[in-house]
């Protein structure tokens, strides 16, 4: 309401848009740094995009996918674990989180 005049069209893209922005609140806590993140998928692809832009012309196909997959594997020995990992099996489960707390059943009740 603050900014609807100065700014319709952010607002209203803000507006529509507002269940996929705040999508990660349906996560746990623990997650939401992960969640809200690109780094581990840009940081590995920037290491194998410039070794093989620096090495083109010198790779057929089948090397250029055996020296992706070493460059992969070689990055993952460094990343960090995923906070909260014990929490991975709710979230498959489909256990509803609210604002990053599980929801359990006693709690909905006494809300209701």
């Amino acid at each position: 309401k603050k900014y609807a005049a100065k700014h319709a069209k952010a607002v209203q893209c803000l507006s529509k848009d507002r269940d996929a922005l705040l999508a990660f609140y349906a996560f746990p806590a623990e997650h939401w740094e992960h969640v809200r993140t690109t780094n581990p998928i840009e940081s590995v692809f920037a290491t194998v995009r410039h070794r093989t832009f620096r090495t083109k012309g010198a790779l057929s196909q089948e090397t250029a996918k055996l020296m992706v997959f070493k460059l992969i594997t070689a990055a993952a020995k460094t990343w960090r674990r995923l906070q909260g990992e014990n929490l991975l099996p709710k979230v498959i489960r489909g256990v509803t989180f609210r604002d990053g707390i599980e929801v359990t059943e006693a709690a909905s009740q006494n809300a209701a």
